[in-house]
């Protein structure tokens, strides 16, 4: 299927053919699993059942770094898990939060109060995202500069680091709206939608699309404004798995607020990018060249499809125009093939009919094996 959605953008096709057959390890090399301690092992298996996206990119880390990073991805999302549990009071759980730290030193702490979930609204969006995000930005930007893979520098400056923490954060936000609606969670700033709606759930409603592409808009457009301190942190790393590890997510992320962007799909189901497309990402953001020219890219995406009666289109153009400035190149991403797309689709479609030809030929060449015995 994934061959299928990426005959209209040959690129894609090549890198997931190139992913599947040995790229992916030049990205994100094996980890050696039977050199581990059984704990680490017990931890990199609970890294890949809790996490989506972070738990390859975590894994391609460089020597003791690698550990050190699982481990605090682990514990912070063990808080984060008690922090957004709605069930649990306010009384129960700050003092639940305060001694979380000596709970990792008792081998049989387990909470097991969390009852259904309830709905709650969130009040305070920008502090809850410094918490939740922008601390562990700050925290593994320290981890870096401690270990000596990176300059004291990027250890040092905590607002980039922030900024690296909440434009990831408030991507997730932006793009699970309706998942969230569904679980009875609600992360959307009510100082925003409560400008458009009176609950936040009447952005699922048809008659309220429009306001809710509105509010989307806006969002998006807010989260943008963290790209340039994006890419002057990301310019500052020296080391490549550090590198890979923090640029792989951000531009995942910026591909997702493009394919959100102006998005009546936010509202009606999910929205995420092509399995080729994310291959592609991966496989090209492991210097800032490429870094710069994927940005330049989806910046240029969204500011064609702005609508002019949009609420927030100056100040989504204004930010736009401000991540121009950062040096990014005035060309899209080097394709990798020397073929034109036109001659790369008519061979993709020819290799997706032969393999259908052959899939079919061997069921029934089986089919008649199985007859002969009989």
């Amino acid at each position: 299927m994934e061959f299928v959605k990426c005959l209209g953008h040959p690129e894609e096709f090549y890198n997931l053919v190139r992913f599947r057959i040995g790229g992916k390890r030049k990205v994100m090399p094996k980890m050696d699993q039977d050199s581990l301690s059984s704990s680490l092992k017990t931890c990199y298996k609970y890294l890949n059942q809790t996490s989506r996206s972070f738990a390859a990119v975590i894994q391609a880390l460089d020597g003791e770094m690698r550990n050190a990073v699982c481990i605090f991805y682990l514990v912070l999302r063990a808080l984060d898990t008690l922090e957004d549990d709605m069930t649990i009071s306010v009384e129960k759980k700050v003092p639940l939060l305060h001694n979380f730290h000596s709970f990792l030193y008792q081998p049989d702490w387990r909470f097991m109060e969390s009852k259904e979930k309830d709905r709650q609204v969130l009040e305070d969006f920008p502090t809850y995202c410094h918490y939740v995000a922008g601390l562990v930005g700050i925290g593994l930007s320290r981890l870096f500069s401690a270990s000596e893979f990176e300059d004291p520098l990027v250890g040092e400056d905590t607002e980039r680091a922030n900024s690296m923490g909440l434009f990831l954060q408030k991507t997730n936000i932006i793009r699970d709206y309706l998942e969230d609606q569904q679980e009875g969670r609600e992360f959307w700033p009510q100082e925003v939608w409560s400008r458009y709606v009176k609950k936040l759930g009447d952005f699922a409603k048809p008659e309220n699309i429009d306001l809710a592409v509105q509010c989307l808009n806006e969002l998006i457009t807010n989260a943008l404004h963290h790209i340039p301190d994006v890419i002057t942190y990301l310019s500052r790393l020296r080391n490549q798995s550090v590198f890979n590890f923090c640029a792989i997510p951000q531009v995942m992320a910026i591909a997702t607020l493009a394919a959100c962007y102006n998005n009546q799909q936010v509202f009606k189901g999910a929205v995420k990018i092509r399995k080729g497309q994310a291959v592609t990402l991966m496989m090209d953001a492991t210097n800032m060249p490429a870094v710069k020219a994927i940005i330049y890219q989806y910046m240029e995406e969204i500011y064609h499809r702005i609508p002019d009666s949009d609420p927030s289109s100056s100040k989504t153009r204004q930010i736009i125009s401000t991540i121009r400035t950062q040096n990014l190149p005035n060309c899209q991403l080097i394709s990798r093939s020397h073929y034109s797309p036109l001659y790369l689709s008519f061979v993709m479609l020819l290799a997706a009919l032969s393999w259908q030809y052959l899939t079919t030929l061997s069921q029934v060449t089986e089919d008649f094996v199985q007859t002969g015995e009989h």
